[in-house]
């Protein structure tokens, strides 16, 4: 089944103080952005990708593209705005399948099966996101103060790409726009202003978002075993 593909590469190293923007870290010897790009422009069923990005690194990110052939056809890069939410909005602008799926450019460690399952599973629902259920225990807490423990079984830790069916997707972000609300992902606006039922998939625990230092050189350790 044919989608279309958004990579978010419009987010910066402000959390890891690198002074420039996070996708150009190198994991295992690659720049972070070709990791997660990679995976689409190698599956045939993706036949649209939109790669958002920062106005003053479109040539940056051009080039590095280009350098490692990841510049297809079907790939066209575009501006990100002033937030997350903003960037997909422009992203979603240009988007032509009935399918979309949306992608934190920060996570590397996406697969063409979850991206599979994702895709299928929107014949039955209109929004479909990865997740993991959460290890540690989580208190909900206010002023330092604990409120409470919500079950652990019932938690999950959402992750990318999240597919949607596009128009759908539009409709929500336009009525985000008019109420200025910015969501934390594509589900929330989804559950916001459509009040659809979301499917959540178990995914891995490797498709972690880069976001600490620390999370380089887990991502270095996972690229390493998968690379074996």
């Amino acid at each position: 089944m044919k989608y279309s593909a958004i990579v978010l590469a419009a987010g910066s190293g402000s959390r890891m103080n690198l002074g420039y923007n996070k996708i150009l870290v190198e994991i295992n010897d690659k720049p972070l952005i070709t990791l997660s790009v990679k995976v689409f422009v190698n599956d045939p069923n993706c036949s649209e990708l939109i790669i958002v990005v920062h106005n003053d690194e479109i040539n940056t990110i051009t080039s590095i593209l280009s350098q490692y052939q990841l510049l297809h056809k079907k790939c066209k890069i575009v501006a990100g705005g002033s937030e997350r939410q903003y960037s997909v909005y422009n992203g979603l602008q240009s988007i032509k399948n009935n399918i979309v799926l949306v992608h934190d450019g920060a996570r590397p460690f996406i697969t063409n099966k979850l991206i599979e399952t994702l895709v299928t599973t929107t014949n039955s629902y209109d929004c479909v996101i990865p997740g993991v259920k959460v290890k540690d225990t989580i208190k909900l807490v206010k002023n330092n103060i604990i409120m409470s423990t919500p079950p652990r079984e019932n938690l999950y830790a959402v992750q990318t790409p999240q597919a949607c069916i596009t128009n759908l997707l539009k409709h929500a972000h336009d009525l985000a726009l008019k109420d200025h609300y910015l969501g934390t992902d594509e589900a929330s606006l989804m559950e916001k202003y459509l009040q659809t039922k979301i499917k959540i998939i178990d995914s891995s625990y490797n498709n972690i978002k880069i976001t600490t230092r620390e999370d380089i050189i887990i991502a270095d350790a996972i690229a390493k075993n998968i690379n074996k």
